[in-house]
């Protein structure tokens, strides 16, 4: 097993069926065969707890649902997946890998659902406890491509295509203010493709900043 000088944290977003998920097991199967100590997880969920509540966010049948109860939701979700799994693994110097984070919540709630983006941002860094990840990479794909490799839609990815719309504005403006942290990818290319970039970035990253312990 290698050993890291710190650990360090990667978060994968983007729109519905973008491919994220794919690309953060795949990085996670990497770095793993690699002898890299590495946890992959996701929101909302992560932790028994936040499964629980990610089964009550994406029922379908919940339609009556209001804005502000699907936020503080993601938000109880988040902090006990940042309790339980998130902060003790990068204090035992491991690599956490989430399939979405904090910028999920600005892209579908405060841009989707119109709610304040002051707010919401005051209240991730309460829920997180101000961690923020060290990589993010924004899969971006346009939703009315997207939408169609769905076969399935939960209560989310059952919107109208202009919350869908929102959403991806919010992602690319996020990576335009935090351009040191973002990585957009494109979504449309195949799979191997976007997964060398992806590990290329990794790879550098850990080189760059000295976090592997010769």
């Amino acid at each position: 097993m290698k050993l890291l000088s710190r650990g360090f944290f990667i978060s994968f977003e983007g729109g519905e069926a973008s491919g994220k998920s794919t690309q953060a097991k795949k990085l996670y199967e990497y770095l793993k065969a690699e002898g890299f100590p590495v946890v992959l997880t996701h929101e909302p969920g992560g932790t028994d707890i936040s499964e629980r509540i990610r089964q009550i966010l994406l029922d379908k049948d919940n339609l009556g649902m209001c804005a502000l109860t699907e936020l503080f939701l993601y938000f109880a979700s988040r902090a006990q997946h940042v309790f339980e799994v998130i902060k003790p693994a990068l204090k035992e110097n491991k690599i956490v890998i989430s399939d979405r984070y904090h910028d999920s919540t600005m892209a579908y709630q405060g841009e989707g659902r119109g709610v304040p983006k002051v707010k919401i941002k005051e209240m991730n860094d309460f829920a997180t406890s101000g961690i923020i990840p060290d990589i993010t990479f924004l899969i971006d794909v346009p939703p009315q491509v997207a939408l169609k490799r769905l076969e399935q839609f939960d209560r989310i990815e059952r919107e109208d295509i202009e919350f869908h719309k929102r959403v991806r504005s919010e992602y690319l403006q996020l990576a335009r203010e935090n351009e040191k942290r973002f990585v957009i990818i494109d979504g449309m290319a195949d799979i191997e493709t976007i997964f060398e970039q992806i590990k290329e970035k990794v790879n550098d990253f850990i080189v760059s900043n000295g976090v592997l312990n010769e």
